[in-house]
């Protein structure tokens, strides 16, 4: 029985520290989102999208995934910009957030979208769309799934 409420108190507890990780990282990208938007200045920084943060077990470190509209020269110009800002926002965060240690910020590029890009292009060459079984479904949504010659329970209509 001890055994068990063990296992039990120590679940919650790790429960609880990932929820509380899942909060920080939610609130680090919003708080960094406003930051890089109203008060980084450097020129290398273009429109950049915070898609995700990870922050490591121990707090000490987080991982922020970004986009970059424009290509890998883009990409490669505002991982610069932001490398060389990371004191400045890590410090602008420190006075925003109620943290005892703010994380240190190392910005990465987001490559799940090509992933998910490179996925579609497989599903897509895989399963080719038939025209015939596309407008048999579309069928199907406009009269309500029903054939017109039959009823709700499926009998014939006189």
């Amino acid at each position: 029985m001890s055994v068990w409420r063990f296992t039990r108190d120590a679940l919650r507890r790790v429960l609880a520290v990932s929820k509380r990780r899942a909060r920080l990282n939610e609130q680090l990208r919003r708080e960094l989102s406003e930051l890089i938007r109203t008060q980084v200045r450097d020129p290398r920084v273009g429109p950049v999208t915070i898609t995700g943060v990870e922050i490591a077990a121990d707090l000490g470190s987080a991982r922020i995934f970004i986009r970059v509209v424009g290509g890998s020269a883009e990409m490669e110009r505002s991982l610069e910009g932001l490398a060389a800002g990371a004191s400045f926002l890590r410090t602008a965060l420190g006075k925003v957030l109620h943290v005892r240690r703010v994380p240190e910020l190392r910005f990465r590029e987001d490559r799940s979208y090509e992933g998910a890009a490179r996925i579609e292009e497989v599903l897509a060459a895989v399963l080719p769309e038939d025209e015939a079984g596309a407008s048999e479904a579309e069928e199907m949504r406009s009269d309500g799934g029903h054939d017109s010659d039959q009823g709700v329970d499926g009998t014939p209509v006189p």
